[in-house]
């Protein structure tokens, strides 16, 4: 018997020996407490105190709870929050949105807020995504449609004008959460991803039909704008028709001017050589008017003073005695000097 009872001693021992070890692994927080008070908080991360093999009591005197000290990620639930535009441009809709949180144990001095807050990270889960859906829809009210849904250029290259808005948004929540969950949770928020922005099936239709009258006003104005600047357009262009004509027409005019005044210098000159033959080309051209219609036939006698001009033209300025006779009007032939008989 009493063999049998040292075995059983020994198995007990050897039992309560192996409960009274426990290892820390490198990611995790171990919290312990003995009897229901925490003595301690294990930090996997620091390889010199946390991490590895440690010595305590048994179960149920001593409880160790164990938590992940990495990072957790995990997808809120589908919300929907009504938006609305400042600017009055579009009517509120409802907006379903989609979200993603990353989150840690701040550190192991944070271990025992954790616990005696939250206890689990489920529970830690639940509470930040309450937190994160209320900051979200107060922001979403306050922010215009174009800001969330738009395909414009951000400031940034490679980047929209809703990067620039979910970027803006992400910094103001955790700006206004983290603090607050750090202090009273002992939980940091590291990350908040707005994934999707979708409307529900319910109003797709009236946004549709929205959106197409937004075109068609846009339709409306482009071509209001368009027949303006064609008006505009047509009328420089008839105003610069007309400029280039009225310079046309007074280049026109002064060059006319310059060919009559050359054409009087010229003329003047002419006959200021020979006056007299010059006076005779003008009478040619009067006598050829009369002269000249083939339709009128009129019988003259060659002895009237009108063919003198043919009979008895004005001799050259400088011709001398030895100049052709002139041929008289009965056939004679006279000579004569300075126009004299």
């Amino acid at each position: 018997m009493r063999t049998v009872f040292y075995i059983v001693v020994a198995v007990v021992i050897l039992v309560l020996a192996r409960m009274s070890f426990f290892a820390v692994d490198a990611a995790e927080y171990v919290y312990v407490t003995r009897l229901g008070k925490p003595v301690a908080t294990l930090d996997g991360g620091d390889n010199a105190k946390g991490a590895g093999l440690h010595f305590g009591w048994p179960y149920p005197f001593q409880a160790n709870t164990r938590l992940d000290r990495r990072l957790q990620a995990f997808d809120l639930p589908s919300a929907e929050f009504l938006t609305h535009d400042p600017e009055g441009k579009t009517i509120d809709k409802t907006l379903t949105v989609e979200a993603s949180v990353v989150w840690r144990i701040a550190n192991a001095d944070a271990v025992d807020r954790f616990i005696k807050s939250m206890g689990t990270p489920e529970r830690a889960r639940e509470l930040i995504g309450q937190r994160i859906n209320s900051q979200l829809g107060a922001a979403l009210g306050q922010m215009r449609m174009d800001d969330i849904i738009s395909i414009d250029p951000g400031q940034e290259p490679g980047k929209t004008r809703v990067d620039d808005t979910l970027d803006a948004l992400k910094g103001r929540l955790l700006a206004s959460l983290q603090k607050d969950l750090d202090q009273k949770f002992g939980i940091a928020l590291v990350d908040i991803r707005l994934r999707r922005f979708n409307h529900p099936v319910q109003v797709r239709d009236e946004i549709f039909q929205r959106i197409r009258s937004e075109r068609q006003k846009k339709v409306a104005y482009y071509q209001s704008e368009g027949e303006k600047q064609q008006k505009n357009i047509a009328s420089e262009a008839e105003q610069k028709r007309r400029d280039l004509l009225a310079q046309a027409r007074y280049k026109e005019e002064t060059l006319k001017g310059e060919a009559d005044t050359a054409a009087a210098r010229i003329r003047n000159e002419a006959h200021s050589q020979d006056p007299e033959f010059y006076a005779f080309l003008k009478k040619l051209e009067k006598l050829q008017t009369i002269l000249g219609d083939n339709k009128t036939v009129l019988l003259l006698s060659s002895h009237r003073p009108l063919f003198d001009l043919l009979f008895q033209p004005p001799r050259p300025n400088g011709m001398g005695n030895g100049s052709p006779p002139v041929i008289g009007p009965a056939g004679s032939t006279s000579g004569r000097k300075g126009g004299e008989k």
